[in-house]
């Protein structure tokens, strides 16, 4: 079922991939269009409007570092004469370190991604609390928080790592797919976007990987066995194993960095591709507003529903690429911690 999973979600991101390029490029004739319109109008003139230029879908999925955007158009107004309305600045510190200037930002995404951990902490550890203690989880929620521990637990740990190991690492792996999925349902949220839409955060959980594949086998088995298990054992004539089992060994190193390069890259991709398409659709109505009113509506119609849509499939993406990042992550570690099987 797992590896089912996997490849169905491969090659759907090969898909979303190809349907933002096709909507980046449908913006574009749309783009191309609303310009030509004006510009006969105005007979070449020139209007604050056509200078801007249409927005860009990637200004709604990448990070804010000097502000986070709420209502561009009522810039100036702010609530109750203190809170801007248009873009509320983000903090900032500068100083001078080693002899250098230096300038630390508290940006969009690390609030978002404390934002996650907070929430993961303010709802899981109460629960914790009372599955600790025995009692029967009671009401609907806390039904549904426990049916995603136990899923991970049994479907993901037990399976690949086995039942010792499973209940030891649980934990981790429930850390993870908490804070991967919080992370990919926060772009859902008005005013909100996905921080693991960007491949620093992606990088950052991989890094993790990368650190608990190779020491879950360590702690184990110890560094000298681990190792051991790197080296390979094949024998080659005429004295090649002298050249071939450290290029092995090399391979096999390496292979551990690759492994956890592709978890990022393959979050990083599906997530930015996937909000930068809802983007992209949106836009389609601003851009079409130059265009004949029949297409207008026409244009806002399609864009509304394909937005609607799209968004029901991005829930279900968001928990797809958790449970691939986990049980990938996790998979990983049982091939670390039992490599003969």
């Amino acid at each position: 079922m797992g590896r089912i999973v996997i490849c169905y979600g491969a090659g759907f991101g090969a898909l979303r991939f190809a349907v933002a390029v096709a909507a980046l490029l449908t913006g574009a004739v749309f783009a191309a269009a609303a310009d030509r319109a004006p510009a006969a109008e105005s007979q070449g003139k020139a209007t604050p409007e056509a200078t801007e230029g249409p927005p860009s879908p990637l200004q709604h999925v990448m990070d804010e570092t000097d502000a986070w955007e709420l209502f561009p158009s009522l810039e100036g107004v702010k609530l109750f004469g203190l809170i801007p309305l248009d873009r509320v600045p983000l903090p900032h510190w500068s100083g001078v370190i080693f002899g250098r200037p230096v300038t630390l930002r508290l940006t969009k995404f690390m609030i978002l991604e404390l934002l996650a951990a907070v929430l993961i902490a303010a709802v899981f550890i109460p629960v914790a609390r009372q599955l600790r203690s025995g009692e029967p989880a009671r009401g609907g929620l806390l039904n549904a928080f426990e049916v995603v521990l136990t899923f991970v637990r049994d479907q993901i740990a037990r399976p690949t790592l086995g039942p010792r190991e499973a209940d030891r690492y649980a934990p981790f792996l429930w850390t993870l797919f908490l804070f991967i999925l919080v992370n990919n349902l926060l772009g859902l949220v008005p005013f909100c976007r996905s921080p693991t839409g960007n491949i620093f955060v992606t990088l950052g959980l991989a890094l993790c990987a990368f650190v608990i594949i190779p020491g879950s086998a360590i702690r184990e088995t110890g560094l000298r066995h681990y190792l051991a298990e790197l080296w390979p054992k094949f024998d080659v004539p005429y004295g090649l194993g002298y050249v071939l089992k450290p290029f092995m060994f090399v391979n096999n190193v390496v292979g551990l960095l690759v492994r956890s390069s592709v978890l990022a890259l393959r979050l990083f991709a599906n997530m930015f591709a996937g909000h930068t398409v809802l983007a992209t659709i949106l836009i389609f109505i601003y851009l079409a507003g130059g265009l004949a009113p029949a297409l207008w509506g026409t244009v806002t119609l399609a864009s509304v529903l394909g937005q609607a849509a799209l968004s029901l499939l991005e829930l279900f993406i968001a928990f797809l690429q958790a449970y691939v990042f986990t049980f990938l992550t996790s998979l990983f570690m049982g091939m670390a911690l039992h490599p003969a099987d």
